[in-house]
């Protein structure tokens, strides 16, 4: 029987089409709305953020500045420069403000620490996040250290360290947990490892995704970013967009030594924040934020594990090992990744993210992420649909 009918047969080739033409990252909703209005999209589970953590930032922003009319003063006033933000988030996070760089996303951070600090050869596992290799510099010799399907695409550490010694790299790059399957290194194992390789001259660990990850019972907030101090060639990168919600708001910072920094605010990134990135950022160290935050990430942590717990029990997938907030899906069957893309697209309203273009997997691949509990709930039930 077929999948379907011709009128979405024409309709998935269009959705092929615009992920083509985003490369190796995903069509944004926005453009389904205006390229193909004709869908009807009622779950976005390809892009990685906590919705409740959404919702508190939108009451405080509609009661702070919609409802005040300070509106205004985000639009008409110039935003501060990177070290004055930098001095904001010092006392909370416990850092120098000389050890940190603001970024207008951490997208933002990674061209800019690539392009100025990665002179010669930079090794990177795969599967990972694609702009670390591709925005290496002509001249850069790019070295990619596969990770291994029989160990979940997981990180060997003792065989890493062996390779990095092997190679040479004067930059390498570890996310943690790893995007796209949600592999984590503990903070023992980070330490072990950054130890052993003391001689490169840039260690990248990206935390996107660490307020996802625990390590005890009580889900308490994991970093690496008050090494820098003991590791000068430490470079902590932090996107807010996944765990706050706030993709559009384009906030990230990286936090590094203060020689880095001062080489990066020499080279354009002076001014490169916006009001409404600001306001975040105030906002996000303040104690009553930050009380009411915990909240609804350790409500989300719990969700996701149930979510994720319910998923395995789905024929017809196997679902990798995450402490992030997503999972790596891998589709056992014969379906091609995109084919499922389209029919959970089409059919259910629930965007995914095909691992088509994932350089390193083995297989046929999903990204999926976790949502609302009322969301989870339609993914699974449509899952079962689709799978069994």
């Amino acid at each position: 029987m077929a999948i379907f009918t011709p009128s979405e047969q024409v309709l998935a080739a269009q959705i092929l089409k615009l992920k083509q033409e985003a490369g190796s990252h995903s069509p944004s909703i926005f453009t389904f709305k205006q390229k193909l209005p004709q869908l009807d999209i009622k779950v976005d589970a390809c892009f990685l953020s906590n919705p409740y953590a959404t919702e508190l930032f939108l009451e405080y922003f509609n009661h702070e500045i919609v409802e005040t009319g300070k509106i205004r003063d985000l639009l008409e006033w110039y935003p501060s420069q990177n070290a004055v933000i930098a001095e904001i988030l010092a006392d909370f996070l416990k850092l120098k403000p000389e050890h940190i760089f603001i970024g207008n996303g951490a997208i933002e951070i990674i061209q800019a620490i690539v392009h100025n600090f990665t002179e010669k050869k930079i090794l990177i596992n795969i599967p990972t996040f694609s702009s670390y290799y591709e925005y290496a510099k002509e001249g850069v010799e790019v070295v990619y250290n596969q990770l291994l399907k029989e160990h979940d695409y997981a990180i060997d550490i003792e065989g890493y360290i062996s390779r990095v010694k092997e190679e040479q790299p004067d930059t390498i790059v570890l996310i943690n947990p790893n995007n796209p399957n949600g592999a984590y290194l503990t903070t023992d194992e980070l330490r072990h490892i950054v130890t052993e390789l003391h001689f490169v001259k840039n260690i990248i660990i990206d935390e996107s995704f660490i307020h996802f990850a625990y390590e005890d019972k009580a889900f308490r907030l994991i970093s690496t970013g008050n090494w820098v101090e003991e590791f000068p060639n430490l470079i902590v990168l932090k996107s807010m967009s996944k765990d706050f919600g706030i993709a559009g708001v384009r906030a990230g910072y990286g936090i590094m030594q203060k020689e880095k920094v001062s080489t990066l605010l020499k080279t354009g990134y002076l001014w490169n924040s916006n009001g409404l990135a600001e306001y975040f950022f105030r906002l996000y160290t303040r104690a009553d934020f930050a009380y009411n935050y915990e909240k609804v990430r350790v409500k989300y942590i719990l969700e996701t594990m149930e979510f994720i717990a319910d998923l395995k029990t789905i024929p017809n997938i196997r679902v990798y090992p995450s402490k992030a907030n997503f999972v790596l899906v891998e589709i056992i069957g014969g379906r091609s990744s995109a084919e499922i893309v389209s029919l959970l697209l089409i059919k259910y309203g629930i965007y995914v993210r095909t691992c088509e273009d994932k350089i390193g997997l083995q297989g046929d691949y999903i990204r999926l992420a976790s949502r609302s509990k009322a969301e989870n709930d339609y993914i699974l039930q449509s899952f079962r649909d689709v799978f069994q």
